[in-house]
C-alpha cells in the first residue's frame, strides 16, 4: 500500500490497477508516458516504432501529431516546450528517421529546451552490424544531449523513462534522447513506475548561495551605473517577477538577450532592448559605460559580447547562472552565484534597499532619445520594420512570436513588444533555419486559442513548408508572415557590407507562396503595399485556418544597428 501512495504522486494519469500487470515494451513506454502526465507527443511512424505505435493506437490520454518530416516534429515538441516549461516528447524510427532529428536536438540542446526523444533502434542482436535502418544516434547526439539510453532489457525502461524527464528538466533544462531495440518494444516483463529516482552522478548543486547573494547586494549598493542583462535562465526558472521587482526596487535599466525577450516587459521605462551585435544602440552603450553588471542567466553568448576585452570593461561584473560550466567562460566575473535564476533573485531582494539612479537614467534617456531604433519610413515599399509594428497594434502584445532565423529573426527581436515571458520562441543558439514554422505548429498546439503568429524569411520557411499539410490536418489557425526579399537576407547583408556586394548564390527563387498555401488547403495573400499591411493582418487573424502571407518586403534592407563580428559593440554600424 505504501508503494501505491508514491505511486499516485507520480502517476498522475496513470490506472494503478495496471502496476504489476504484465505488459510489452511499447505498452511499459507510453505507460509511463502517461505517469509523466504527457497530453502531446509528436511523432512520424516507422518499421523499427511498429510495436509503439499499436500502443499509441490503444492509447486514449495522449494526442498525437503527425508531422510532415522529423525535423518538423522535433521543431514542434521544441515549441511547445518553450511556451510551456513543460518538456516536449517526439518519437521517430531507426536510422534516417532518427538522423533528421539531430539539428532539432543540437536546437533545442543550444538554447536549454527541455525534449525526451524516442528513437526506434534495431534489435539487440542486430546492433552493430550495419543493419538495415540501423544508426547509432546515442554516439551521433553525444556531444548535443544531456544524457542518452540504449535500452537493452524491457525492465530498466520505465526506470529509464523516469530518470529522462528529471534529467530534461531538472538544473540546466535540455534533450535527453532514449534509443529503443525494435526486439525491446515487443519484450514484456511487470509494470513498475518508480516513485523515486537516485542518480549519483547527478547531484545539483545545494542553494548555500547567502554569503555571494550578501556580496551582491552591497556591490550593487555601491554601483553607480548598474546594468542588468536577464537570459534564457529567467524565463526557464519563472523569475520574471523577482527581475522586475529587484530593477524597479534599484531603479536598474535592463536588457534582455535574445533568448531572455520577454522576460521584462518591453513597455516599461527601464527596458534597454536587447544587446549585442543586433542590440539596441542604448543598450550596448549603456553596457560600455556601466560600472557594475549582473547577468541573470546568460551565458555570455558571442553575440552578446563582441570583443569580450571591451565589454562593459569597467565594470565589475556578478554572474548568476545554475550552470557552473558557464561561470568564467567566456567572461571574467567578479562574483559568480550558482544558482537558479528565481532562487538568487528572490534572496538578493530581500537584501537590497530601494535606490535612486536618477543621474544614470537620465543619461540612458539621452541615448534613447538621441540614437532610437529607426528605418526609413517615406519608402513607397514595404519596410519589414513596418510590418513588425502593425502586428504590435494588431495582437496589442496578446500573442505568441515564433521566427526562423536570418534578418527577421533581429527585426523581429527589436521591433516586436513582449510583455510577458514564453510569448518569444527562437533559435537562438544553433540559428536553425527551418525552425520558425514548426515551431510554431507546436506552440498553437499547446495553446490551441491562443493567437500564434511566426516571422519567416523565404528562404527557411521553404526549408520545412511541407508543414502546411500538418498544419490544414490539424486546423491550426496559425499567422504566417513570410518575409519575402528573394535573398538570403542575412547572408547577402554581410555580403553587402564586407564583401563589396559580390552576391554570391544569396539570390533565391521560391515558387507563389500564395498558390503553395492554397494547394495544401491554407489561406494564401500577398501583400505589396504599405497601406494593405495592417488589413492583411487583421484578415489572417480573424481566419480560423492556417493563413500564409506573402510580404514583399525591400529587397536590400539591412538590419541595423550592427556591430562587425568581434568588435566592440559600443561602435555599431548604422546607429
Amino acid at each position: 500500500m505504501a508503494v501505491a501512495k508514491d505511486l499516485r504522486e507520480v502517476c498522475q494519469f496513470g490506472n494503478l490497477m495496471e502496476v504489476g500487470k504484465k505488459m510489452s515494451g511499447a505498452d511499459i513506454l507510453i505507460k509511463s508516458l502517461e505517469c509523466e502526465g504527457v497530453d502531446t507527443i509528436f511523432g512520424y511512424p516507422g518499421g523499427a516504432v511498429l510495436n509503439i505505435y499499436d500502443a499509441i493506437y490503444r492509447c486514449k490520454k495522449i494526442k498525437h501529431i503527425l508531422t510532415r518530416h522529423e525535423q518538423g516534429l522535433i521543431h514542434a515538441a521544441d515549441g511547445y516546450a518553450r511556451s510551456t516549461g513543460k518538456p516536449g516528447v517526439c518519437i521517430a524510427t531507426s536510422g534516417p528517421g532518427a538522423t533528421n532529428l539531430v539539428t532539432g536536438i543540437a536546437t533545442a540542446y543550444m538554447d536549454s529546451v527541455p525534449l525526451v526523444i524516442i528513437t526506434g533502434q534495431v534489435a539487440v542482436s542486430y546492433i552493430g552490424k550495419d543493419s538495415f535502418q540501423e544508426a547509432d544516434i546515442t554516439g551521433i547526439t553525444l556531444p548535443i544531449t544531456k544524457y542518452s539510453y540504449l535500452v537493452k532489457d524491457v525492465r530498466d525502461l520505465a526506470r529509464y523513462v523516469r530518470e529522462a524527464f528529471h534529467l530534461a528538466t531538472t538544473g540546466r533544462p535540455g534533450p535527453v534522447l532514449i534509443d529503443l531495440p525494435k526486439d525491446v518494444t515487443y519484450a514484456e516483463t511487470e509494470f513498475f513506475y518508480p516513485p523515486e529516482i537516485d542518480l549519483p552522478g547527478y547531484k545539483l548543486k545545494p542553494n548555500g548561495i547567502e554569503k555571494e547573494v550578501e556580496k551582491a547586494s552591497e556591490m550593487l549598493k555601491e554601483a553607480q551605473r548598474p546594468v542588468i542583462i536577464a537570459g534564457g535562465g529567467v524565463v526557464n526558472s519563472g523569475a520574471h517577477e523577482e527581475l522586475l521587482a529587484l530593477a524597479e526596487k534599484l531603479q536598474i535599466p535592463v536588457s534582455t538577450t535574445l533568448m531572455g525577450k520577454g522576460s521584462f516587459p518591453e513597455n516599461h521605462p527601464l527596458y534597454l532592448g536587447m544587446p549585442g551585435m543586433h542590440g539596441t544602440a542604448y543598450a550596448n552603450y549603456a553596457i560600455s559605460d556601466c560600472d557594475l553588471l549582473l547577468a541573470v542567466g546568460m551565458r555570455f553568448d558571442d553575440r552578446v559580447t563582441g570583443n569580450v576585452k571591451t565589454f562593459a570593461k569597467d565594470a565589475k561584473v556578478i554572474h548568476i547562472d545554475i550552470d557552473a560550466a558557464e561561470i568564467n567562460k567566456n567572461i571574467h566575473v567578479d562574483l559568480s552565484i550558482v544558482s537558479d535564476a528565481k532562487n538568487a533573485l528572490e534572496k538578493l531582494l530581500g537584501l537590497v534597499n530601494e535606490k535612486d539612479n536618477r543621474r544614470w537614467l537620465d543619461k540612458i534617456e539621452y541615448w534613447k532619445k538621441e540614437y532610437p531604433l529607426k528605418y526609413c519610413k517615406d519608402s513607397t515599399r514595404i519596410k519589414p520594420q513596418y510590418i513588425l509594428e502593425k502586428i504590435n497594434e494588431v495582437t496589442a502584445g496578446d500573442a505568441y512570436f515564433v521566427t526562423d532565423t536570418g534578418q527577421h529573426q533581429m527585426w523581429a527581436a527589436q521591433y516586436l513588444k513582449c510583455v510577458r515571458p514564453r510569448s518569444f520562441m527562437t533559435s537562438g543558439g544553433l540559428g536553425t533555419m527551418g525552425y520558425g514554422f514548426p515551431a510554431a505548429m507546436g506552440v498553437q498546439i499547446a495553446h490551441p486559442e491562443a493567437k500564434v503568429v511566426t516571422i519567416v524569411g523565404d528562404g527557411g520557411f521553404q526549408m520545412n513548408s511541407q508543414e502546411l499539410a500538418t498544419a490544414v490536418h490539424y486546423n491550426l489557425p496559425l499567422t504566417i508572415c513570410i518575409f519575402n526579399n528573394g535573398y538570403l537576407g542575412m547572408v547577402r547583408q554581410w555580403q553587402d557590407l564586407f564583401l563589396d556586394k559580390r552576391y554570391s548564390h544569396t539570390e533565391i527563387s521560391q515558387p507563389d507562396f500564395v498558390k503553395l498555401a492554397e494547394s495544401y488547403g491554407a489561406v494564401g495573400m500577398r501583400v505589396e503595399k504599405p497601406e494593405d499591411v495592417k488589413k492583411t493582418l487583421e484578415k489572417a487573424m480573424e481566419t480560423p485556418r492556417p493563413v500564409v502571407i506573402d510580404f514583399l518586403i525591400e529587397q536590400e534592407e539591412n538590419v541595423f544597428p550592427m556591430v562587425p563580428a568581434g568588435g566592440s559593440i559600443d561602435k555599431m554600424l548604422g546607429r
